[in-house]
């Protein structure tokens, strides 16, 4: 299933992330840190900016099985890194990750990590970018 995070086909990229809930579900929390959210969480260092945005997709998915605290520790980090992507379509979805993950965030991580990274976004050259990080900003409020 992880070999399809990277597949060219965006449908079996899609039903990958849609799994790795279920596989969560199944295996626990402990597995997951130690095979799953490792191997999505280094996907946002890949060339390919497709795999990159797997990455976003799968933290989505993720955040719905995972506790706060693994969110902010491990997947938070990792999306605001993404936000200095020179692909629009990965910044666009990181402000969109933003938006999703923030009602099970504490308000110290939103302040001091969400806040800051979506008014970077709400800055930026693409109007695409900005529109999705202003829709987030409102969210966080």
């Amino acid at each position: 299933c992880m070999s399809w995070l990277v597949d060219g086909v965006f449908a079996i990229r899609s039903a990958a992330t849609s799994n790795l809930k279920r596989l969560v579900a199944i295996f626990g929390m402990e597995w997951a840190q130690n095979t799953i959210i490792t191997k999505v969480l280094s996907m946002a260092r890949d060339p390919n900016y497709l795999h990159r945005m797997t990455t976003l997709f799968a933290i989505n998915v993720l955040a719905e099985v995972c506790p706060p605290d693994v969110i902010t520790k491990f997947m938070v980090p990792v999306i605001s890194n993404l936000a200095n992507d020179p692909v629009p379509n990965v910044r666009f979805n990181v402000a969109k990750t933003m938006a999703k993950i923030t009602p099970v965030l504490d308000s110290g991580t939103i302040e001091g990590q969400v806040k800051p990274c979506l008014r970077r976004l709400n800055g930026d050259d693409d109007h695409d970018v900005k529109y999705f990080a202003s829709e987030a900003l409102v969210l966080c409020n």
